[in-house]
């Protein structure tokens, strides 16, 4: 009864002020119900159902659907390794196609637009060509002179003729 009380809040979309709160599901027992119950184990019981109904809520995911072949993700970023018992910083270019999830990374000793450029290449490579879609980025400097507004950017203009060569269209993520 109370767990079909809140579920009603939430499936009616009953604005937040007027939902249950604890102390009216215990009122609403009470008075309509003659309940013999400490308003303490119904606060203890209603808590639970509400986070319970949350995280049903919070666990809704839209699932996306990419072609094989079209679209790929870049990030390029430091991590640390122990080479030779001396630990390094260096540069990780990672593409992963969206469809398949089918991944290339290299490493780099450094994270200049050069490298950015080598890894594309060799994720072209290994691929066996470039993909007929996207290329989704977030906001590197190899790639992006300024963020304008909503996605659009100012791309470097050897970021272009990267683009330009291979046939591929960018995609940048929004900042934040």
């Amino acid at each position: 009864m109370i767990r079909g009380w809140l579920e009603a809040d939430v499936a009616d979309k009953v604005p937040r002020k007027q939902r249950h709160t604890a102390r009216r599901v215990w009122q609403r027992l009470v008075d309509e119900h003659d309940a013999q119950v400490s308003e303490s184990a119904v606060r203890g019981f209603v808590a639970e159902v509400k986070a319970e109904l949350a995280n049903v809520a919070m666990d809704v995911t839209v699932g996306q659907e990419h072609a094989p072949g079209a679209d790929a993700e870049v990030d390029f970023g430091e991590f640390r390794a122990r080479i030779d018992g001396q630990l390094l910083v260096l540069q990780l270019f990672i593409m992963r196609l969206s469809a398949s999830g089918r991944g290339f990374a290299i490493a780099f000793v450094h994270q200049a637009q050069e490298a950015f450029f080598e890894g594309h290449a060799l994720a072209f490579a290994h691929f066996g060509g470039v993909p007929a879609g996207l290329i989704r980025y977030d906001n590197l400097k190899a790639a992006v002179l300024r963020i304008l507004l909503g996605r659009d950017r100012l791309e470097n203009e050897r970021f272009i003729a990267l683009r330009s060569h291979y046939g591929y269209d960018s995609f940048f993520c929004e900042p934040g």
